[in-house]
Formats: structure tokens, C-alpha cells, sequence
């Protein structure tokens, strides 16, 4: 990390962590970050659900839920990016304070509860956006609406034309009820719905679906199974934890999902057995507590086709994805890998 990076983010510290989140988004419109392109190299172009990426580290949705630092993104090294939740209407979310910093476990919880300007406002961003690179949209449902099934493909419908793919979000832990759909039935018909919807377009994007960790095995061998049924185009694993277990920051009680290096080890896991349980026929995204190359490279191993950060931006930096994709190079050249893809599930034994 570059010293004016450390003077940035000692300062953001000081501002509670929301408005230090708005105040950094702003600097990366301003273009105020390091601007390499994305990194890139033989062994780091990866191909996921139909899709080429210059590398396999990406951005996570809720970073920049809006779309308004979007050309500013995809210049900073990531090899692709993933914006929203967006939701069909614009809606406020929870009450503040609603995100919280917990530095001794390099972590954060939230419960913003899918605060974004709406699907419209959204796709208008999207339709002006000049850089090139993969951009993908997290889709959402609205916390009053009456048919939230619908209302996933109701974004979709509006936004599909604009992105590369797209991604079902039932797995944020702060809309009431929303992790119902991960259920089997509830997850078939939601799947089905945005799948029709997809067929509208004139484009045919890949749709990704993204679980929580906290899913019993059989829980998960339900979703591997209708993400099979449904012809899913891959899994993003994992959003964030309801767990607490071994933290100790003075926030660690806070509602809200856990994000960070508390979630590295549960959502690997999750991953692992994902990629057993699919018999590695779905390309998996592995999110959760990766702040280093080594993580990143684990989490390949365990199953993962790419990866995505989030929190760890907030302790490291944008010029973490820079190092991540590096160090992957490094680590992929080391153990003699060509490609990404022939990393993938080589060493998942030890979290299953």
C-alpha cells in the first residue's frame, strides 16, 4: 500500500464508516486512486460462464451500489465488477447507523438492508458508462413489495441489456425474509422467473446465484441440486455471516450480517462443498475474508473460478486488487499452473 493510501484511509477512519464509504466513493469519481487497467497475463485470463476476464479478481456487489464510480473501477486492476443490489424502486434502507468497523478482527457488519437509488437510475448510469471491462448487476427485491419473486426480474428486465451478467441476491441476511428464497421450492420458482425474464432480452446473459454461509449440508445439496435443474450459470460463495463466533471488536453484537477475515474460513467451506456437491460443473465465486494473494489462491483451490473482495478494501486499500491479482500470478507460477482454471478444486480436501 502506497503511503498517500495509508493517509487516506487513517483519515476515513476517523469519520464514522458510512460517510467514510460515500466520502471514498467520491475520490474514486474524482479520480483520486491508482488507474493500471486491469492486471492481467496468460495465466490470469480466466473464462467464467462464458465470460473472459483478465483476471479472476473481482469487486463485490454493495461496494458501489449505484453505479456512479463505475469508469473509475474498472480501471483500478479488477478483472471484473459488480455493482448494486438494485432493486425495482429506489428505497432508503434500514436506519442509521447501519455499518460498522470492527478493526480488531479486520471485519465489518451491516445491515443497510438494500439502501440504492432503484433500477432505473441504475440502468441510465449503466448506459453511460465508457470504459471497457465485465460489469455485472446484483439484483434485489424491494422490502414492501407484494411479490418479490417478480420484482428480481423486474430488474433484470429493465438492467440485462446493459450488463454482462447478472446476479440473484437472496442471501442478504437484512430484508426480513428474504433468505426464505433460498429454500428449494421458493429457490426453483424464483429461478424460473428470472430465467423467463432473461429469454426477453436480446442479449443472453449468464445469471449467477449468491447463497449465504449459513446453510445447513442439506440446505446446500438443495441449492446444488435446483441450480443444476435450472441450468444456473454459476454460484457466488458466500454473502455475509450471521455467526459472531471469535469475535473481539466492541461492535462484534451488532445486527446485521459479518463481512471479513472472521467469514474467510466458514465461506470456504461453503465453497468446497459447493463444488463436490455441483461435481465442479457450475463455476463457483469465492467471497468471503480475502485480504491476500494466499487467500485468494485457497480459495481457487477449494473450488472457486474467481473471487471476490469487499471488506478488506476498507483495511488495504484499491491497490489491493492490484496485489491479489499479482500475487496470484506469482503463486499460480510457482506451483506450475498455466491457467487459473487448472488450479480450480486441485486442493479442497482440507475444508470439506
Amino acid at each position: 500500500m502506497k503511503l498517500t493510501e495509508k493517509l487516506a484511509l487513517a483519515a476515513l477512519y476517523r469519520l464514522n464508516p458510512e460517510l467514510g464509504h460515500t466520502i471514498a466513493i467520491k475520490a474514486i469519481q474524482a479520480g483520486l486512486t491508482l488507474k493500471p487497467g486491469p492486471v492481467t497475463s496468460p495465466r490470469l485470463i480466466t473464462e467464467l460462464a462464458g465470460l473472459e476476464l483478465p483476471n479472476p479478481v473481482g469487486l463485490a456487489a454493495g461496494f458501489d451500489k449505484n453505479a456512479t464510480a463505475l469508469d473509475a473501477l474498472l480501471q483500478t486492476g479488477f478483472g471484473f465488477i459488480e455493482v448494486g443490489a438494485a432493486t425495482p424502486l429506489p428505497q432508503p434502507g434500514n436506519a442509521k447507523p447501519r455499518l460498522f468497523r470492527l478493526r480488531e478482527d479486520q471485519a465489518s457488519i451491516n445491515r443497510f438492508g438494500f439502501n440504492n437509488e432503484g433500477a432505473q437510475k441504475i440502468a441510465t448510469r449503466l448506459a453511460t458508462r465508457r470504459s471497457a471491462g465485465i460489469v455485472g448487476l446484483n439484483l434485489g427485491a424491494n422490502k414492501n413489495s407484494i411479490d418479490r419473486v417478480a420484482d428480481f426480474a423486474s430488474v433484470l428486465k429493465t438492467c440485462g441489456t446493459l450488463v454482462d451478467f447478472a446476479t440473484v441476491n437472496v442471501s442478504s441476511p437484512n430484508t426480513e425474509k428474504l433468505r426464505d428464497l433460498q429454500g428449494k421450492a421458493a429457490l426453483k420458482a424464483l429461478l424460473a422467473g428470472v430465467m423467463d425474464a432473461r429469454e426477453s432480452l436480446p442479449n443472453h446473459i449468464p445469471i449467477f446465484l449468491k447463497i449465504a454461509p449459513d446453510l445447513s449440508e442439506e440446505e446446500l445439496a438443495d441449492i446444488a441440486d435446483v441450480a443444476k435443474a435450472s441450468n444456473l450459470d454459476a454460484i457466488i460463495a458466500t454473502n455475509t455471516t450471521l455467526s459472531r463466533d471469535g469475535l473481539t471488536s466492541l461492535d462484534r453484537d451488532k445486527m446485521g450480517g459479518l463481512s471479513g477475515q472472521p467469514l474467510f474460513e466458514k465461506s470456504t467451506r461453503v465453497l468446497a462443498r459447493l463444488h463436490t456437491l455441483t461435481g465442479g460443473d457450475i463455476p463457483l465465486v469465492g467471497v468471503g475474508g480475502i485480504g491476500s494473494a494466499d487467500q485468494a489462491y485457497a480459495k481457487i483451490r477449494a473450488g472457486a473460478s474467481a473471487v471476490q473482495l469487499y471488506t478488506a478494501l476498507v483495511y488495504g486499500g484499491l491497490s489491493l486488487a492490484i496485489d491479489i491479482a499479482n500475487g496470484l500470478d506469482s503463486l499460480l507460477k510457482r506451483d506450475g499452473f498455466a491457467h487459473v482454471e487448472d488450479a480450480v478444486g486441485t486442493d479442497k480436501a482440507p475444508w470439506l
